[in-house]
């Protein structure tokens, strides 16, 4: 059934080289056996990507077929490309595959499998596959004998490069996803990111449209004693998986799940955390995920012990590793949740001058998902020397294939529904901005999360935080309130001002531009201009 279906892509491939459903053990073997990479001291498999270390944006494609062409949000971040133009991508592909080994891992995105989808991987490398392997769902033994033909195929061939004549199929490598077809194309990168986030993007698509499914980057954990379940967005940098990650709680997922009306789900069955800096102290159960079974990318190895260091930036600062959930003492292997009674916003904010928790009202929610804000800081990339805004909608832009208030207007109907709270929480600086002031410790944020989770912070007197439109406690159980009032934190109120002033500025800059046609109350949900104020 297979090697027909290959066929039918333009593959041609002896049976003996279509490796089916490899266990991560022959999949290790055959990797180190063809010298994909090596074993750690840990026992995670490491391999090296090569020239691309982490996605690449501007290589990646949306097919422009008449059945979506009027629903995607095209632009920058969802670039088209012509069919005739994937059919070459397609055909250079299958002729480079044909007549190789191939390892096809048959998983599934979704882990409620009302609304989940069937995806095949043929890839290259049997370090590929196992990276599939791990990340998707795994079917049972019953799901797997009635698995049938996919409803995707991700033909993922890193040893291709791609021709730069094509034009608009990137330089050396494309990333290439064909709804209509109902395949996808990762040509000429061995980060095997590109592979999760082509089949979160395709999600992102299939379930507001075919399943009326709210998809979301974000984390989301539940409390094992009463089932209430949670989801935390944010950007890089900004806690997420940390604050999810918490020991008196059980994880769902770390990154992608989509919300039903009965509830949330995880569509992954795996997690592919950052590495760097990574400790047993600060992430333990990260750090213990790394063993056999894993895949580590972009590591730095020594040569003779094999032990990783974690803050070697020799290959990347975006080092990862990618392990199925269960390899996390706390997971929730089922994937599923209940519906959020919590939704919590992250943000690292290094002007400092952001409440460390707020509340929003459904508006606020819908407007800070929209704007999906953090700030990068001075070193992390090259020529910042002050902090920089970073406004991401719905705190992963790169992958949502719709207009953004298409998932906004889901988001705000599922938190009326579900009379779900919702929170801002900054994990940036207090005290002054990024160089002046300091980040908030790790301590102080987790109680205010729980506070949030657990409904104590309700029980406090707020104040109106007219700047920014947000209502803010007064008080916290196990937290000094002098910090809740970042104003009080600085050394100058008029220092404080006039940067508050100036990020304000930058929220409606930003939203103005981006979303002109907003409905008014979610335009008013935001900051104000100084002369607002």
């Amino acid at each position: 059934m297979l090697t027909t279906l290959l066929a039918s892509l333009g593959l041609s491939n002896d049976p003996s080289l279509v490796h089916v459903d490899w266990c991560p053990s022959r999949l290790i073997e055959r990797s180190l056996e063809r010298h994909e990479g090596t074993l750690t001291s840990t026992g995670s498999l490491a391999v090296l990507t090569g020239a691309y270390t982490g996605r690449a944006p501007k290589n990646r494609f949306i097919v422009d077929t008449p059945d979506v062409h009027d629903r995607i949000a095209w632009g920058a971040v969802n670039a088209p490309m012509r069919p005739e133009l994937f059919d070459v991508l397609l055909r250079n592909v299958a002729a480079y595959l044909s007549g190789r080994d191939v390892y096809v891992t048959r998983g599934i995105a979704g882990a409620s499998r009302a609304h989940a989808r069937k995806f095949a991987v043929v890839a290259e490398r049997a370090s590929q596959a196992l990276f599939a392997r791990q990340m998707l769902v795994r079917p049972d033994e019953g799901e797997r004998a009635a698995y049938g033909d996919p409803d995707f195929v991700v033909l993922a061939a890193p040893g291709l490069t791609v021709d730069p004549a094509t034009g608009e199929a990137g330089d050396r490598a494309c990333v290439a996803i064909n709804l209509q077809r109902r395949v996808i194309v990762v040509a000429g990168t061995g980060y095997s990111g590109e592979i999760k986030k082509s089949i979160f993007s395709t999600m992102n698509y299939l379930l507001p449209v075919e399943d009326d499914v709210l998809p979301m980057h974000c984390s989301s954990n539940m409390d094992p004693a009463t089932g209430e379940t949670a989801v935390f967005f944010g950007l890089s940098g900004t806690g997420k998986t940390t604050l999810s990650a918490d020991p008196q709680r059980l994880l769902i997922g770390d990154d992608e799940h989509g919300w039903a009306r009965e509830g949330v789900f995880n569509i992954e069955g795996g997690c592919y955390a950052k590495c760097i800096d990574l400790s047993p102290e600060r992430e333990p159960d990260i750090f213990g995920a790394i063993r056999f079974g894993s895949l580590s990318e972009n590591v730095a190895l020594d040569p003779v012990s094999r032990v990783a260091d974690y803050a070697d930036r020799t290959y990347t600062e975006n080092t990862r590793c990618a392990y199925p959930i269960d390899h996390i003492p706390n997971a929730l292997v089922r994937g599923t949740g209940g519906v959020p009674s919590v939704v919590i916003f992250l943000t690292a904010d290094a002007f400092g001058v952001l409440p460390p928790l707020s509340r929003l009202d459904e508006y606020g929610a819908m407007y800070h998902f929209m704007t999906g804000f953090t700030s990068k800081v001075a070193g992390t990339e090259q020529g910042i020397v002050e902090p920089q805004p970073t406004f991401s909608a719905l705190f992963g832009e790169p992958f949502m294939p719709l207009d953004p208030l298409t998932y906004a207007t889901m988001l705000s109907e599922r938190i009326e529904a579900g009379h779900t709270r919702c929170y801002l929480v900054n994990t940036g600086w207090t005290g002054g901005g990024y160089g002046t002031g300091h980040r908030i410790s790790i301590a102080d944020t987790r109680a205010l999360v729980r506070a949030a989770l657990s409904g104590d912070v309700e029980k406090v007197a707020f104040r109106r935080d007219e700047r920014f439109g947000l209502d803010v406690p007064t008080s916290c159980p196990g937290v000094d309130a002098s910090i809740l009032d970042p104003r009080g934190t600085w050394a100058s109120p008029e220092a404080y001002d006039e940067a508050a002033d100036r990020l304000a500025v930058m929220f409606r800059e930003n939203f103005a531009r981006r979303y002109p046609d907003a409905p008014e109350a979610v335009r008013d949900a935001g900051p104000r201009a100084p002369r607002e104020a």
